[in-house]
């Protein structure tokens, strides 16, 4: 008997091709994908993309679809204990895995064991210290579709938000940028390739400006903002 396992999924392109790897190797039976929701919007955390757009991921992907809410700007303290919660409630369904689509931060990666370690559980990254640019190249070539749905504004400007991922769009990106986006440079929403069962359907709506506080620090100097583009996709 295979060992549990759940897939913690982003809507993006990491997530899509580490879940085809796991799926591929069938060594987890992958009871559910679980997905951060901002629970005011109903959108995926970071990557903005309406609820409406995952459960069509879910269900053209064929596995069960657990929504974690999260208040807009939640505190580590609260996000530790939804969190907490939440992968308890999974524990006592007889999961023991949970997988994940990091490539190469090893302090997330730490972050994350540490906390499954703390509930008995291990973490799995089928991805891990793979070449990002070898993996965006093998997620392409596998016949996978995403198109971006967020940029970091320290990194790329609006044109790249909405625009989808291809050859063109990897060498137009910029030397300090990471061709799969892992310092979160940029976000996506994959919707074509292997894992589905059919093509997820949506309209290109509007690219929006949005702010986020950066930390605290002690010299005010520092202090600022985190300045987003998001572009809208519109469930069809």
């Amino acid at each position: 008997m295979k060992p549990k396992a759940i897939f913690n999924w982003s809507s993006g392109k990491d997530s899509a091709l580490a879940l085809y790897k796991t799926l591929n190797k069938d060594q987890f039976e992958v009871t559910a994908l679980l997905t951060s929701i901002n629970k005011e919007f109903q959108r995926i955390s970071m990557h903005g993309v309406h609820v409406s757009l995952l459960e069509k991921q879910a269900e053209s992907i064929g596995i069960p679809l657990i929504k974690m809410e999260l208040p807009e700007e939640p505190t580590m303290e609260e996000y530790r204990e939804i969190m907490s919660t939440t992968m308890t409630d999974i524990k006592s369904q007889g999961v023991t895995h949970s997988i994940f689509g990091d490539i190469f931060l090893e302090d997330l990666r730490k972050y994350r064991e540490d906390q499954l370690q703390s509930i008995g559980m291990s973490g799995v990254f089928p991805l891990w210290k793979i070449n990002t640019t070898d993996l965006i190249h093998e997620f392409l070539d596998l016949g996978f579709k995403t198109i971006v749905t967020c940029v970091n504004e320290t990194y790329l400007d609006k044109s790249f938000a909405g625009r989808m991922i291809d050859k063109s769009f990897i060498k137009d990106l910029p030397e300090n940028v990471d061709p799969c986006g892992e310092n979160g440079e940029f976000h996506t929403f994959t919707f074509d390739g292997p894992i589905f069962k059919n093509l997820i359907q949506f309209e290109i709506g509007e690219t929006v400006k949005k702010t986020y506080p950066k930390p605290k620090t002690d010299d005010e100097e520092e202090n600022g903002e985190y300045v987003f583009w998001f572009c809208d996709l519109i469930s069809k």
